[in-house]
């Protein structure tokens, strides 16, 4: 008897989806287990890893992790890279070179590479692929290859409230003030006021707050109306749920 395709189309697509559930789960699994946090740290030993605090999995590059403090409720995605030092092993002295304060977030593929002092403030919010460095390639000898000339290194601070766009960077040097936003592939170097808005390569500022007239120039757009405070957050799920139904519906 001839034999029935599409009978053997069933069963194939019956074992992709089989074989798809059982590799997501396990990649589901593999995430959890993977992750790292104060109770379960794994192989990483961090001068101080705090409650709440969360390293997705996979990791991207970590070491020196006895100069690296991260506070409270901070999340770290996926290929992240956290380092204090040029190498791994190296004695760093006593002091600590890296510091996240409390709620900090790096968007996955972030980099934050910390030959000196850098210290990124609490709720300080970063986009993916963000890239935060303290030393520079130098290229003094116009004869000797640029990699192989000896880096230059200065200290970056970022201060609390900020938010980083996607692909921005922060070079050697930068001082940044507290809820600054950094636009989306803005390179930053040397200081950044409070309260504003910087953007380009170079940064510089395009929006700022005055305690008179508010952001200058105006915001474009309306400002956000609160969340009520008698608001459950039960009442919010429902409430995403239901515009996801009404969504679906009109598509």
């Amino acid at each position: 008897m001839p034999r029935n395709r599409n009978t053997f189309s069933s069963l194939a697509a019956w074992r992709r989806r089989v074989v798809a559930r059982a590799v997501q789960g396990g990649w589901r699994w593999a995430q959890r287990a993977g992750s790292v946090t104060a109770e379960h740290p794994g192989r990483l030993r961090f001068r101080r890893l705090g409650a709440g605090t969360r390293l997705a999995f996979p990791q991207g590059t970590v070491f020196g992790e006895r100069w690296i403090e991260i506070g409270e409720c901070c999340i770290i995605a996926e290929q992240v890279t956290l380092t204090a030092g040029m190498l791994p092993d190296l004695d760093l002295g006593t002091e600590t070179v890296l510091t996240l304060g409390d709620g900090v977030v790096l968007g996955r593929g972030s980099h934050v590479i910390a030959d000196t002092t850098v210290t990124i403030g609490s709720n300080t919010y970063c986009g993916p692929y963000v890239y935060i460095t303290s030393t520079n390639h130098s290229y003094d000898d116009p004869d000797e290859p640029i990699g192989r000339q000896w880096p230059r290194s200065e200290p970056v601070s970022i201060g609390p409230g900020c938010w980083l766009g996607t692909g921005s960077v922060i070079l050697p040097g930068a001082r940044i003030g507290r809820n600054v936003v950094v636009a989306a592939g803005a390179v930053v170097r040397g200081e950044v006021p409070d309260h504003s808005v910087v953007a380009g390569a170079p940064a510089r500022v395009v929006r700022s707050w005055d305690p008179e007239k508010g952001w200058q120039p105006p915001l474009r757009t309306p400002t956000p109306r609160p969340i009520p405070e008698d608001v459950t957050p039960e009442q919010l799920a429902a409430l995403a749920a239901w515009e996801a139904d009404q969504a679906a519906t009109s598509s």
